[in-house]
């Protein structure tokens, strides 16, 4: 009988647009473009016995939750900006201070690491690793993320986790079963695809779907994808601050190893300690400091090619690059992972694209930072062709005397801003993990009021310090950093390269020839860099892999454990057959007011419920059944967050309410206007219902021969054109008023008895009070379950529970409004 409570709806859903007449979803359906949506009936003539078959056609119920969700659907685009070509630019000018200054402190140490493994003997090792430095910067982050990986956002949003949400809307791949089919009528959510290579398409979507080794798979890989961008959030301070302070080392005398170590020390603490103010409050700085940085670079690379060596422009020949490897051998191969540092913070330009526009990001990088750039390298090449000696501080020797101490200056800043960008990314990172289920929860501090995308995380925030400070002091050189940094970059690329090839395969349906290309180009170019960096593992580069693992165990044990107790809720619902032997009393006392259980079911009484009754002396007069879920879209607008049903028949006041977050929301909202509007929606869900039972009631007196299909009073459909028939036009009600009774329906509704009665008690049970019923829940796993899940379960995974952040401290109510009770899950 759980059926009845919460029957799913298998119908299709369609939305009509315009364009070309053969389209079709990313699950095969087609776009019906010759069949009228409802409110255009009235251009058709259509006689009342085709709107009375129209209205009553339905094979299969449509669960209340799907019409809330068809009601608002499409009321809100999520297109990009169209901004004037003035507006881009300044856009442009802002990314360089958010997305570019990783990369763009790159020259402080490139050539410096390249190097120190292969001595300068000629000018071909010059040119040779100039001519590499170069086309790797035009080959991964021009030709790959300018022109490729930038196109595959998710609605305006990038990174890993974004890849990722816009596969799960294509194929049901996440592993936590709370999908609906009410959740694909969020305005950004359902996508249309181009029909070519449809079937292929289709059939990779398929074996997604069914095969669980190909999710686990997937999720793996986006979790690693993410432990790799944790880890740049750890070594990109510590690597950006040392480089940028060596430069007194021969500077001022006496500044040794032990004065840069501590000195870096002291900058990562101040820089770790303002985090909790939040970048807003200097972020007006950061555009100005790393675009006067990047005309640096470009001015004294311009000054050295001229002062000593413009011939080195001859290294744009690549041919110089096998030259340099004929000529080094195992050093140049050695070589090729310092090369790698020149591409840091690629990523950036992807996963920092919600808060730009691809072409801001595209026209700044064009622009001013790849040539600027190219022009540090080449100013560099140029004065080691005089100088070959300088390797070691190649940056600082290249500047001439009397701009060493702005310079200086200039670079610090630049630094600091340039681990600002990745300490930020990495803690939005971490809010999108938890979003999906995949890290436990923390506590997470909003630091603007105007931008939901800054935001401060203390566990994590310290923990980057820490860890900073123990690699600074460990490691002492920038030399032995850069071996680490490498592995950490090429990882998360080749996890982006996968995806995007994904993502072209099953969304964009390009051709399979194009397709293959991309992970062949790309990949193949990536995986040589991670074969050269993994060389070096020894000499630091197991640090990334160790703080990887960490994060990937972390975060798979706590979606592994957060499935299972999920299906073991799933199991231990309560049956309606019971609800009804309970009766409308529940089997205790109805007292006024409205009690939120909280829990993470979409379908069903959770379990609980039945502990609260057996706890409480008494149940709230409304109870109503609220399950907080993240679905995979970037925002979900105010007026599509909650989804209502009843449960249960009317008589029992119980419901079921959905509140939809995207994974970049902020759940900030004040407990007084969460109620608020959960209690609006649940007033307009109530009238929604008695107009669906005025309009059935009135075509049932208008037609006697018609037979009724209708269920009980509780599991009434809910039809969305009787829902979008409300909002037509006043020549469309006309219309209605000729082919309908004279009792009107709006009349009729408005002298319900039974919605007068049922508002009435609302309101009352408001007036009294809202109570939030909580479960404080316990994890085990059962006695015949293997050692490894036992251990996994009843150690690791309730160890990450007893230490994250409880349900209760997620709400901002008081104490006195807070109720729990104990539940043991057996997984």
């Amino acid at each position: 009988m759980d059926e009845i409570e919460e029957g799913s709806s298998n119908n299709s859903l369609r939305r009509v647009g315009t364009g070309s007449s053969d389209r079709r979803w990313v699950d095969g359906s087609e776009v019906d473009s010759e069949t009228p949506p409802f409110y255009e009936i009235r251009d058709r003539d259509y006689s009342f016995g085709n709107l009375r078959r129209r209205l009553m056609k339905k094979p299969k119920r449509a669960d209340s939750l799907d019409v809330e969700a068809m009601e608002i659907a499409g009321s809100h685009g999520h297109s990009l900006k169209d901004l004037s070509l003035l507006g881009t630019i300044g856009i442009a000018f802002q990314t360089l201070g958010v997305v570019y200054g990783d990369m763009g402190t790159s020259p402080l140490y490139v050539f410096s690491d390249v190097f120190s493994k292969v001595p300068i003997k000629s000018e071909v090792d010059v040119l040779g690793a100039l001519s590499l430095v170069i086309y790797t910067i035009a080959v991964i982050p021009l030709a790959k993320y300018v022109f490729v990986v930038l196109k595959a956002n998710d609605n305006g949003e990038g990174g890993t986790f974004a890849l990722y949400s816009l596969i799960c809307r294509y194929a049901k791949v996440n592993k936590l079963p709370n999908q609906q089919p009410a959740d694909e009528q969020i305005s950004s959510f359902r996508l249309k695809l181009p029909t070519p290579e449809l079937e292929r398409a289709l059939g990779i979507k398929e074996a997604l779907e069914t095969k669980g080794y190909l999710k686990t798979l997937l999720l793996l890989l986006v979790l690693m994808g993410t432990s790799m961008i944790i880890g740049d959030g750890i070594l990109t301070p510590a690597m950006s601050v040392m480089s940028a302070m060596s430069g007194l080392q021969g500077e001022v005398e006496g500044f040794g190893t032990n004065a840069l170590v501590m000195s870096s020390i002291v900058i990562l603490v101040a820089l770790f300690s303002i985090q909790r103010f939040g970048t807003g409050k200097v972020g007006f700085l950061f555009a100005p400091v790393l675009a006067l940085w990047f005309f640096s670079l470009g001015a004294i690379g311009i000054y050295n090619l001229l002062k000593y060596d413009i011939t080195v422009i001859r290294a744009l020949n690549p041919f110089y690059i096998i030259l340099f490897f004929k000529k080094n051998s195992k050093q140049a191969w050695s070589a090729l992972g310092g090369c790698v540092l020149c591409i840091t913070g690629a990523e950036a330009m992807f996963a920092d694209l919600g808060h730009f526009s691809v072409r801001s990001i595209q026209m700044a990088f064009t622009c001013v930072v790849f040539p600027c750039l190219l022009l540090a390298y080449m100013g560099q090449a140029a004065y080691l062709t005089k100088h070959p000696e300088a390797s070691a501080r190649i940056f600082y020797d290249s500047v001439p005397g009397s701009l060493f101490w702005p310079v200086f200056v200039i670079a610090t800043l630049a630094a600091m801003i340039a681990s600002q960008a990745m300490i930020s990314a990495t803690f939005s990172c971490v809010k999108q993990a938890m979003a999906l289920g995949c890290f436990p929860r923390l506590k997470i501090i909003h630091t603007s009021k105007k931008r939901m995308g800054q935001i401060y995380i203390p566990v994590i925030n310290w923990f980057l310090m820490i860890m900073c400070i123990l690699v600074v002091s460990i490691f002492r050189s920038t030399t032995h950093i850069a071996n680490a940094y490498g592995i950490a970059e090429v990882g998360v690329m080749m996890v982006s390269t996968v995806l995007v090839t994904l993502v072209m395969l099953l969304i964009w349906q390009t051709n399979l020839f194009l397709a293959l290309c991309f992970p062949l180009i790309f990949g193949s170019v990536e995986t040589i860099y991670l074969l050269a960096v993994l060389t070096k593992i020894l000499e630091g580069g197991w640090v990334p892999l160790v703080f990887a693992t960490f994060f990937l165990t972390v975060m798979y044990i706590w979606n592994y454990g957060s499935v299972l107790k999920y299906q073991s809720e799933v199991r231990e619902r309560i049956s309606m057959d019971f609800m009804r032997e309970l009766g409308s009393t529940l089997g205790t006392i109805r007292i006024p007011g409205i009690g939120l259980l909280y829990n993470e079911l979409v379908q069903g009484i959770p379990s609980i419920f039945g502990q609260f009754l057996l706890t409480l002396p008494a149940i709230h007069s409304t109870i109503i059944f609220v399950c907080i879920k993240y679905v995979p879209v970037p925002v979900v607008p105010q007026e599509e967050r909650f989804l209502f049903r009843r449960v249960c028949p009317k008589d029992y006041h119980m419901f079921r309410c959905i509140a939809r977050y995207g994974y970049k929301d902020v759940r900030k909202e004040d407990s007084r206007v969460f109620e608020q509007l959960l209690i609006e929606s649940l007033e307009k869900f109530l009238r929604c219902e008695a107009l669906e039972d005025a309009l059935e009631s009135t075509l049932n007196d208008f037609d006697p021969d018609r037979v009724s299909v209708a269920s009980d009073t509780y599991t009434d459909d809910l039809m969305a054109p009787l829902i979008n028939r409300a909002k037509r036009s006043e020549p469309e009600q006309e219309f209605d008023s000729e082919v309908l009774p004279s009792s009107s329906v709006g009349s009729s509704m408005e002298e319900d008895p039974a919605l007068e009665y049922e508002l009435a008690a609302l309101r009352e049970a408001t007036d009294s009070g809202l109570t939030y019923l909580l479960a404080h829940g316990d994890v085990r796993a059962k006695k015949n379950s293997i050692f490894v899940k036992k251990l996994v379960i009843n150690y690791f995974y309730a160890f990450l529970r007893r230490n994250c952040r409880a349900g209760a401290a997620n709400l901002t109510v008081p104490h006195m409004n807070i109720l729990q009770a104990g539940m043991t899950y057996m997984v």
